[in-house]
């Protein structure tokens, strides 16, 4: 096991006019899961290859233990990678794939067998060691990848997208896997995925990545809960938070379509009058019968069981009926039809500010 620093780490690649990853820090616990996520092209994996010696760090540094391993080959870090496509060796069982690496650093056949076999019998997979990969399900083969990186006993996993092939029911059972897995066996782990409910449900904390910067890393509730700015904001939660554009003259109250909400005096003294507010589904509820709200029109309700989201469009004229959807989530089968107008109302307490030009969480 091991600790990772990025201390300020750049990546630019020859030709590109901006570095796909700029003045990166990051601390990774000893034994922790950090999960990288953003969208396609943020430099999440370009990251975890930089730790993994598979890119080159152009400026900065990257440490493990203390130890900079920037010039250190790929081989010496001891360092394992599960990839997005597994990469099994097509001709061979699921037992050699598993003991490959071990058979190229020398490991004896005894200890060989043995680690494959505790392997297996983590992953479920003893019944499996004779198969060769294609007569193996997704899921199952994504398993052996795993085992191949577990019998390396490394100081560090790094998992670039290892769920991204599965189908739906799948991903979910086998993210619960590995992150049980990891538990157990204690391994620093570095996981980079696109998905922020995988990012949620399996990191002890989650790191926000757009463009190649790095926006905010803590805890899944703590991103839930605060977000520092616009993009965390909307990228994080789903459905996502609700983001409304609102003006504020400092008197302690946002305007939305005529429909005031108030907001801390000392947060609207902040802004330049320009603010958006963050409202979660969860944090809406319908009014009741002759009680203020902000009017909506329902376009969808997905029913859940237990509670539904409504899909709505302020019932205002003017207002773009894609750009200004708002989501609410409510009591399993409430009476509510499509087309018809309710009125909404937040909780204050939750209500996140944001000042619109520069992205940045206002309140506290």
């Amino acid at each position: 096991m091991a600790s990772v620093v990025f201390d300020r780490a750049q990546r630019i690649y020859p030709g590109a006019d901006r570095p796909a990853v700029d003045d990166f820090s990051l601390e990774i616990g000893d034994g922790e899961f950090m999960v990288l996520v953003g969208p396609s092209g943020c430099g999440k994996s370009t990251s975890l290859r930089m730790l993994a010696g598979l890119e080159e760090v152009t400026a900065g540094e990257v440490r493990i233990d203390d130890v900079v391993v920037n010039n250190v080959p790929p081989k010496d870090r001891d360092i394992a990678m599960v990839f997005q496509n597994y990469a099994l060796y097509p001709h061979m069982t699921v037992a050699d794939n598993m003991a490959f690496a071990l058979k190229l650093a020398g490991v004896p056949k005894a200890e060989r067998a043995a680690r494959v076999a505790d392997a297996a019998t983590m992953l479920d997979l003893t019944d499996y060691l004779h198969r060769k990969p294609k007569a193996l399900s997704g899921g199952q083969r994504q398993r052996v990848a795993m085992g191949r990186a577990i019998v390396r006993h490394p100081r560090v996993f790094c998992m670039d997208e290892p769920l991204s092939n599965l189908d739906a029911k799948l991903r979910v059972s086998t993210r619960t896997q590995i992150a049980a897995l990891q538990h157990r066996l204690g391994i620093t782990t570095v996981y980079v995925t696109h998905d922020q409910i995988e990012a949620m449900t399996m990191g002890d904390r989650v790191a926000v990545m757009k463009d190649g910067v790095l926006q905010q890393v803590d805890t899944p509730l703590a991103l839930y809960d605060r977000p520092a700015n616009l993009f965390v904001a909307g990228f994080i939660g789903s459905p996502s938070m609700n983001l409304i554009s609102a003006t504020t003259t400092g008197s302690g109250e946002a305007f939305v379509d005529g429909y005031a909400m108030p907001v801390d005096r000392s947060v609207a003294a902040k802004s330049s009058g320009e603010i958006t507010l963050g409202v979660r589904p969860e944090a809406w509820r319908v009014a009741s019968e002759g009680e203020d709200g902000y009017p909506v029109t329902v376009s969808v309700v997905e029913e859940l069981g237990a509670d539904a989201y409504v899909y709505a469009t302020p019932a205002v004229p003017g207002r773009d009926s894609v750009l200004h959807q708002i989501v609410a989530r409510v009591p399993g089968r409430m009476p509510l039809a499509k087309g018809e107008t309710v009125r909404l109302v937040p909780d204050h307490s939750r209500i996140a500010v944001f000042d619109t030009e520069s992205g940045v969480r206002l309140s506290a």
